[in-house]
């Protein structure tokens, strides 16, 4: 399992700006399950990116650090 750094808007509706992006992390085995966990979220999906090593030791020390595990 791998944990995925998930950048998005709150609706497919909104236009992507970087001031608006929230991200939620997710624990999946690949970027597609993680997509296909987040499809009925309506979430406009700005991009993915997988954390390892000193980048995923950085995203820990987040207050806001919670991982949603992809089914």
């Amino acid at each position: 399992m791998a944990v995925f750094k998930v950048f998005f808007q709150k609706t497919k509706e909104e236009v992507i700006v970087r001031e608006h992006t929230q991200t939620i992390y997710v624990e999946g085995q690949t970027e597609e399950q993680v997509r296909r966990y987040l499809k009925d979220r309506n979430f406009n999906i700005e991009f993915i990116t997988k954390l390892e090593g000193a980048h995923l030791e950085y995203e820990k020390q987040s207050d806001h650090f919670n991982v949603e595990q992809a089914e």
